[in-house]
């Protein structure tokens, strides 16, 4: 009898899939930094580039993203409570960090009001396109609730230090915010059980390409890789929460609300997904540091080689 080819067991890829599936992100970080540093097309050209971005090409792409799959909070409930808490955990350390023993006194107030979003906001897109990979169409509904639950928070809660360290409004920094107002309105649309038309599906769909590259390659324009090691204790404190706590946190929280295979797989992929490109443009937007937060995105970006195997081979439950 012919045997057909041995499946890889569930949830487990090798390193060099994770490092196939981040390439595309990376490659585009540092095109852009090459771009700025040796063409014409220098910062005069990316500022402008960075505000096409944070205002209008992002802004849409997270609403397609929510309002895609529709939401059942009840058949998810479990998934949703560890996925929350994983991050929640996450920005509670991220917010703690200056006041931890060894620490404190020792890090740059502003550079942690911009980068502590790092250390608990996660590339949806990688997420996505992960979960496919692993689970199927299930695994891609399920991350999509996922994305739509905590994208609205995890926003909120990267705008609150940098907002209240640069003596703004917070409320109205969130009023005003295209990230917040994006995702607010997408969950919201997506409750009410709204749909993207479908003759409008595939320009909504170009115009969400658009803002990937954009903006990775924004970020890659406005890196400057010295500053790492400037903030070094920094940079391990939000990277280390990002890529070796909360995937440590997804595996107890598995166990205690005791999610079947599926959304294990699901939710452990999530707690280790590399930050958020866009956690460069809204630092670069509210008048931070952005080229240090670029920086870490670059890293978080390698760094999920890492940590993707880490949360599905050894750790998941």
């Amino acid at each position: 009898m012919r045997r057909g080819p041995a499946r890889r067991p569930a949830g487990i890829l090798h390193a060099v899939n994770y490092a196939q599936l981040l390439f595309p992100d990376f490659s585009l970080i540092l095109f852009g930094y090459l771009v700025c540093r040796y063409t014409a097309l220098n910062r005069t050209v990316w500022q402008p580039v960075e505000g096409l971005v944070y205002y209008l090409l992002f802004p849409v792409l997270l609403f397609q993203s929510i309002v895609r799959s529709p939401i059942h909070v009840g058949e998810a409930s479990g998934l949703i409570g560890a996925g929350v808490l994983t991050g929640l955990c996450g920005i509670g350390l991220a917010y703690v960090l200056p006041r931890l023993p060894g620490l404190s006194g020792r890090l740059d107030v502003r550079d942690h009001a911009a980068s502590a979003q790092v250390a608990f906001r996660f590339n949806s897109f990688i997420g996505l396109a992960l979960a496919e990979r692993l689970a199927g169409a299930q695994g891609l509904q399920m991350i999509a609730v996922l994305i739509g639950v905590c994208v609205p928070l995890f926003n909120i809660a990267a705008v609150w230090p940098m907002a209240r360290g640069g003596q703004h409004g917070f409320l109205k920094e969130l009023m005003r915010n295209p990230l917040i107002i994006a995702t607010g309105t997408g969950l919201a649309a997506n409750l009410l059980g709204f749909r993207i038309p479908g003759w409008m599906e595939p320009s909504v769909t170009r115009v969400g390409a658009a803002s990937i590259a954009l903006g990775l390659m924004s970020a890659g324009a406005g890196m400057q890789l010295g500053l790492l090691t400037r903030g070094a204790l920094l940079s391990v404190s939000v990277l280390s929460i990002r890529h070796l706590v909360q995937p440590l946190v997804a595996c107890v929280l598995a166990r205690w609300f005791r999610l079947d295979a599926v959304q294990t797989t699901v939710l452990m992929a999530f707690s280790a997904l590399p930050t958020a490109s866009t956690c460069y443009v809204l630092a670069a937007r509210m008048g931070y540091n952005g080229p240090y937060v670029a920086g870490l995105v670059t890293l978080s970006t390698v760094l999920g080689v890492l940590s993707l195997p880490l949360a599905l081979g050894w750790l998941a439950p």
